[in-house]
C-alpha cells in the first residue's frame, strides 16, 4: 500500500476478473478511422501485460474524446488493435459498454485474455456534462448503471487513468465503493514522481504553461505562485494572450474575438490581479507570430501587431528570452505549447522551448496530451526527465487537492480488505 491506496502487490490476480480503468483517450483522424498519437496506450502497458500475466481476466474500460465538444469522441476499437501491436497479443473488443454484449463478452473469458469495451462515455451518466450538472456522491455513482451492470461480474477493480483522477464519474469513483480496488502502475509511478518533485524542487523552479486550457493554466499559475513552488512562470499560447490583454497590450483583434467568443473573457480581468501580486514573476511574451492574408508567418513586438491579427506563436525574441531562463533551472514543470505547433508556420516558439527544455541538466516535467504530442513530434521523448499524461489531473494535483480518484481509492482501501495480501 501507497499513499493509502492499494498497489496490485496486494492482490493474487490468478482467475480475478479485473475491471480496469485505462486513460487512453488520443487524438483521431475519424476519416482514416486511425490515432494520431498513441503516448497514453503504450503508458499503460506495463499494468496491462501485468495482469494478463499474472492471471487476470482483463476488462479494459477507457473515455475516447469530449462529449462538450465532441472533439475526438469516437469508438474505441482503434484502441484495441494498438494495444494488440504493442502487448504482442489479441486485445479483443466489444462495441458495448454496459449491455448483453459486453457482459456475456466479460463471461466468457480466460485467464490471461484482454477485453476492451467501447468508449464508456457513450453512456450518459460517464459524460462531463452528467458530471458538471448532476454532482453526484460517490456513493450515488455506485447505482449508476455502468457500476451495477459490470461490478457484480468483477473481483477487483483497478485504477490506471492518473491523467482522469481529477473527473468525478461512475467508471472512476464508483466501482471503488463496491469493489476490492488498487491503483494500476502507472498510476503509483506517476503519483509518487509528482509527489516527490513539488515537495522539495531544486531552485530556481521555472514552470512553462502556455496552450489553451486556460482554466487550468490559471489555476495551475495561482497556486504555484501563492505557495512559493515557482520562481518564474513563463507564458505562451492562449494563456499568454491572455494576460497581455490583461495588461493592455495589443494582441490583435482576432485573437481578442476569440478569447470572448470562448468565454474566457472573465480571465482578463483575474489575471490583472495575478498581475499586480505576482508581475516579477510572471514573464509575458515580448513579440508574436501571426499569419498574414497569403498564410504566411510574420512577426511583431507586443505592441506593434496589427489590429486584426490573430497571435498564433511566441516571437523569436521571446524564444530566446525563454531559453536563456530555462538552461540554468534546476526544475521545469510544463503544460502546453506556446502556440500552434501542429502547424509549420506556427511552431517555432514550441520547438525552441522543448529543444532548450532537452538541453537544460534541471529535472523537467510534462504534462498534458498536447506536450506530450509536441515532445514526440521533436523526437525529444528520451530527453525529458518525466511526461505525465494527465494535464487537468497534473494541475489539480500540483494545488494540493486531493483527486475525486484518489479519495475514492483511499475509500476502498479502508473499506475492503485485499484479498490474499503479501506478508
Amino acid at each position: 500500500m501507497r499513499f493509502g491506496i492499494n498497489t496490485l502487490d496486494e492482490f493474487d490476480l490468478v482467475g480475478k476478473t479485473v475491471l480496469c480503468r485505462v486513460d487512453i483517450n488520443q487524438p483521431v483522424d475519424q476519416k482514416m478511422g486511425t490515432l494520431k498519437s498513441i503516448n497514453r496506450i503504450r503508458a499503460c502497458v506495463p499494468t496491462v501485460r501485468e495482469l494478463s500475466e499474472r492471471g487476470a481476466k482483463v476488462v479494459l474500460l477507457a473515455h475516447q474524446g469530449s462529449d462538450i465538444e465532441y472533439k475526438n469522441f469516437y469508438t474505441t476499437a482503434p484502441h484495441a488493435l494498438v494495444l494488440s501491436d504493442l502487448l504482442g497479443k489479441d486485445v479483443r473488443f466489444v462495441d458495448d459498454v454496459t449491455g448483453p454484449a459486453a457482459r456475456d463478452a466479460i463471461r466468457s473469458l480466460q485467464n490471461g485474455d484482454i477485453l476492451l469495451l467501447d468508449n464508456v462515455r457513450f453512456c450518459a451518466e460517464e459524460q462531463t456534462l452528467f458530471e458538471m450538472k448532476l454532482n453526484l456522491t460517490h456513493e450515488q455513482q455506485a447505482r449508476t448503471q455502468v457500476v451495477t451492470k459490470l461490478a457484480p461480474l468483477a473481483d477487483l477493480y483497478v485504477c490506471d487513468a492518473f491523467a482522469a483522477a481529477h473527473r468525478d464519474q461512475p467508471s472512476l469513483c464508483g466501482f471503488e465503493q463496491v469493489l476490492p480496488s488498487a491503483m494500476g502502475r502507472l498510476f503509483e509511478q506517476e503519483f509518487c514522481v509528482i509527489s516527490g518533485v513539488m515537495e522539495s524542487p531544486a531552485r530556481p523552479c521555472v514552470f512553462v504553461l502556455g496552450g489553451a486550457k486556460v482554466s487550468d493554466a490559471f489555476l495551475m499559475m495561482e497556486t504555484v505562485l501563492n505557495k512559493g513552488a515557482a520562481d518564474t512562470v513563463l507564458t505562451g499560447g492562449l494563456v499568454g494572450n491572455i494576460l497581455l490583454a490583461a495588461k493592455g497590450e495589443q494582441i490583435g483583434s482576432a485573437s481578442l474575438d476569440f478569447i470572448v467568443r470562448s468565454n474566457y473573457g472573465a480571465f482578463i480581468e483575474s489575471s490583472k490581479s495575478l498581475l499586480a501580486r505576482f508581475g516579477d514573476k510572471i514573464v509575458l511574451p515580448l513579440d508574436g507570430a501571426y499569419l498574414d492574408a497569403e498564410g504566411h508567418r510574420k512577426e511583431a513586438s507586443i505592441g506593434a501587431i496589427p489590429l486584426d491579427a490573430g497571435l498564433l506563436d511566441i516571437g523569436k525574441e521571446t524564444a530566446k528570452r525563454y531559453e536563456e531562463l530555462i538552461r540554468p533551472a534546476k526544475t521545469v514543470f510544463v503544460n502546453g505549447p506556446m502556440g500552434v505547433f501542429e502547424k509549420p508556420e506556427t511552431e517555432y516558439g514550441t520547438k525552441s522551448v522543448w529543444l532548450a527544455l532537452a538541453d537544460t541538466s534541471a529535472y523537467t516535467v510534462l504534462g498534458g496530451g498536447d506536450s506530450i504530442t509536441a515532445t514526440e513530434q521533436y523526437g525529444l521523448v528520451d530527453k525529458m526527465g518525466y511526461l505525465c499524461t494527465g494535464g487537468g489531473a497534473l494541475i489539480r494535483f500540483l494545488t494540493g487537492e486531493e483527486l475525486p480518484v484518489v479519495k475514492a481509492l483511499r475509500f476502498a482501501a479502508k473499506t475492503f480488505s485485499a484479498d490474499h495480501p503479501k506478508e
